[in-house]
Formats: C-alpha cells, structure tokens, sequence
C-alpha cells in the first residue's frame, strides 16, 4: 500500500491471477515495437468470437464505450428512451446520457434475485423507449424469456450490459449473446481482466460493420492496414471515436480468456463454502443462493444483504479493522447527485426493492486466488461480528 494509513488487507475484495504467461506476452508485445490495434487484438477476438459462440466480436478501449457504440449502431439518439436497471455501475446509464437519449429505471425483481423485474420493465414501456438494456448483476442471468419477449412484443432493441457475466449462460446461450448487442468488460477486476478494456458481440453483420467504423474515427481502413501495404489512404465515412484497444491488453486477455474456464469453476466452489456457512447466520440474505453449482455462472461478485437493524459502516468497518476488504455493488444510479439534477421523475419511479438492497448490500471478498480456508475465515469474522 502506498499509503500509511491503508489497511493492511488480508484478504482482498478482488485479486488477478497473473504470472509469467502475462508478462512474457507483454514483453512480446513490446519487442514487436507494435503497441496499438493490430494482428494480437485481431486474434483475440476470433478467440473470443469462438469462446462466446457468435460471428462477430469487437475488441474496445472498455466496456462503456462498446455500450455507446451498440446505442449509436441501433440509431438511439435524442428523444429516445432506453430502459435500464439502477442497480449498475453508473457507466450503463452515463452511455444513454451520450446519445442524447435517457435512461428510465426499472426495479429489481427482489432481494433475492437483484436482477431487472421483467413486470417494472413492462410498466415502464412507452412510445418514446427504444430499448431494453439488462445487466446480468454479479454474474447471474437475467430473465431473458419474458424480457426477449417484451421487447418483440413492443418493436424494441434488446442490449445486454454483460461486463459481469463472461462465463455466465442463460439456457444453451452465453450471455451477452442473446440480445441484439451485447458488451463484456476486462477492467482490473473483472473475471478476464486486462486492466482496461471492453468487447462489443453480436450476431448481425451490420451492426458489426458500422461499430468497425465507429471504432477507430469513422475511417474505412486502419493504421495496420496501411503498415502492411493492404491500403495506401482511406475516408472518412461518418462520425467516429477513438474506441481502439492496444496490443498488450490483448495478449494480456487471450491468457486470462483460457484461465477464465478454471477460474470461474473456482468460484464456483468459493461459492459453495460462501453458502454452505452463511446460510447459518440468520443476519444476512445470499442473493442467488437457490441457483446449483456446476459452471453456469461467473459468480463476478459475492453479494450478501444484510438485516434491516444492522449498520452496513458498522460492519464494513469490522471486517476492514480484521483485513477484509468489502465494498457497495452498487449505490443505486438514481440516488447520485448528478442524476437527482437531470431525471425528471417518471425515469426513477416505482424502485423500491432497489434502494432497499443499495442501502443494505454488501459485497465479500471472491477472486480465483482466493480459498475454501479463507472464506472460512471471512465466514468467521462475519459470524463474529453478529455475535
């Protein structure tokens, strides 16, 4: 730490398993004297197109940005509405805000499963919504049927905010893969981090051809294209932004993208022992804790919500001062200052279960490099502090 008055973590909320695969790979790279999008970025989205089992994958700066290109290759703009869930990280909502069009909120289906309510959605349908984005929250699916459904139904768009869910399916389909666009994310934390770093999948060609353009400037050819004599100039076709990834996070993903089969089957059994122990502690609620173990799901987070009496600083504070590392997933989009200023009040009605579970939700510690001994001991200290 590089701060005296950090806590010295024992165990932390998140952790990256990287070796020397990563840092020859990275060396690789550097030596190749080619740092920006080129033949490794091209290859790690073949192997990620396969991994996911769709045509097309395109390789982002991050996640956020492939969210506003799939907004932007849908034709989502001023006027339109996008209906998304506020228990999210704020850059699903901040990528509607860039269009021009605007985020309405739609309620979790419970405490139990903080995932998108089909019905709130539903409700919140009118003539200006466009379409849906869901969020597979920690890493478990949402009710894609009833959703896939609505948005038939009504004419709309579906988009899937996959950044927690690489590894995770719904049914026989990964999702992220189900919808009209769907968008990973490879940031620090993630359960394929690159540091930064985001894919935008789909299966509809053109989709795909427009956010190639929308990648790098709305240019028709490329640097690399150029370097290799394939192009000697190129047009400019539209409006376009710098989304382009690098070299190195793209070595650096094709390795966590093989680690990510038996890392998440390691949270799989983190999982497990999470349950097998808390289920005993009559404080806390374990969201998802019905759904089996067996590899269906990335499980990125490992959410527990507390009981109504109990101080959230309180505890976090407890487990902090015995080095356990907590955080908020999330405080509800809605309650931030910046949205109170810009929502009028039919974009965050009717979100009761939301800001319950942001009020009392906290998340433990659940990475690949933790173990069954230290969920015990996280276990214990929770149990300790009810105590």
């Amino acid at each position: 730490m590089n701060s005296a008055n950090a806590p010295a973590w024992k165990y932390l909320l998140s952790d990256i398993d990287f070796n020397d695969r990563e840092k020859q790979a990275v060396v690789g790279v550097l030596d190749s004297k080619w740092l920006s999008m080129g033949n490794k970025t091209k290859e790690f989205e073949e192997k990620f197109a396969t991994y996911a089992a769709v045509p097309f994958a395109l390789a982002t700066t991050n996640c956020t940005v492939a969210i506003h290109m799939a907004l932007v290759c849908l034709g989502i703009g001023a006027g339109d509405e996008v209906i998304v869930p506020s228990l999210s990280f704020v850059a699903s909502s901040n990528a509607i805000l860039y269009t021009g069009a605007r985020p309405v909120f739609a309620d979790i289906t419970s405490l139990e499963r903080p995932l998108m309510d089909p019905e709130d959605v539903e409700r919140k349908i009118t003539g200006r919504t466009k379409a849906i984005m869901v969020m597979h929250y920690a890493g478990y699916p949402c009710d894609m049927e009833k959703i896939q459904a609505l948005a038939l139904k009504h004419g709309l768009f579906l988009i899937e905010d996959a950044a927690h869910a690489a590894g995770t399916f719904y049914r026989d389909k990964m999702c992220g893969t189900i919808g009209d666009v769907g968008c990973y994310s490879f940031f620090a934390n993630k359960n394929i981090p690159t540091g930064e770093g985001g894919m935008l999948v789909t299966r509809n060609r053109e989709i795909y051809d427009k956010a190639v353009k929308l990648r790098s400037h709305g240019m028709t050819s490329l640097t690399w294209d150029r370097l290799k004599g394939h192009s000697f100039s190129y047009d400019v076709v539209e409006l376009g932004y710098n989304y382009r990834t690098t070299e190195i996070s793209s070595v650096i993903g094709m390795i966590q993208l093989e680690k990510s089969f038996e890392n998440n089957k390691k949270r799989d059994r983190l999982f497990a022992a999470y349950v097998e122990r808390l289920t005993l502690c009559g404080n806390v609620t374990i969201p998802f804790a019905d759904l089996p173990v067996g590899g269906r799901y990335a499980r990125h987070l490992f959410p527990v919500v507390l009981d109504q009496n109990t101080d959230r600083e309180e505890f976090m504070t407890f487990l902090r001062n015995n080095g356990i590392q907590t955080s908020i997933h999330y405080p509800p989009i809605h309650t931030f200052s910046y949205y109170k200023q810009i929502l009028e009040s039919y974009q965050a009605q009717g979100l009761g279960s939301t800001e319950v579970y942001g009020k009392r939700a906290v998340t433990l510690p659940m990475h690949p490099l933790l173990d069954a001994a230290g969920v015990d001991e996280i276990c214990h200290y929770v149990e300790k502090f009810f105590s």
